[in-house]
Parts: structure tokens; sequence; C-alpha cells
């Protein structure tokens, strides 16, 4: 049965930043792309890298192993869209991000 568990503060989230988070035995990639939050699995398609450590520019997040390109909306690969990270609902309660697993 699905949950949504509190991840972070909205205050250690601003925006135009990526965070790590763990949620139950997930880690997911938080960001803040300009005060709406999304939610995707923290790891890589191509090899594993931390996508909570990439960068972003708009709606997409740059691995920082090798440059492979996400966008935070959808999980969806930018180079080969028929791949994609899973997402994760989110919601805001009062100051709590709460990620849904």
């Amino acid at each position: 049965m699905k949950q949504f568990m509190k991840v972070a503060s909205t205050n250690e989230l601003s925006p135009g930043q990526c965070k790590v988070a763990q949620a139950g035995a997930k880690t997911v990639a938080l960001y803040n792309v300009e005060g709406k939050l999304y939610a995707l699995d923290n790891t890589c398609l191509h090899r594993g890298g931390p996508l909570g450590e990439g960068s972003i520019t708009g709606t997409v997040v740059t691995c920082p192993w090798h440059g492979w390109q996400y966008d935070v909306t959808n999980g969806k690969c930018m180079a080969n869209p028929s791949m994609a990270v899973a997402t994760f609902s989110l919601k805001v309660e009062g100051d709590s991000i709460m990620v849904e697993v």
C-alpha cells in the first residue's frame, strides 16, 4: 500500500535547486522548478548516476556522470522519450515535502 512520507522541508529546496532524499527504501531526487516541486528516482538509466546531484535548466536535469538528460515533469529521457525514470507523486503539508512511495 502506498503512503506519503516526509522527505524534506520546503526551506531546503529553493527554486532552481535539486536535493537527494530518502523515502523509505527509495532514494529520490527532488527538484524545485519555479516553485513547482517534482520527484524522480535518483538513479540515471545509463550507468546509475545520481540525478539529484545533476544540474537543472528549466525542467531538464543533466546527470553529472555522463550527461544524460531527463524532463523532471515526467521522467522521460530527452534523447529517447521511450525511456523514463520513475516519477513520484508529492504534496506539501505545511512546510513538509511529502513523497508517495
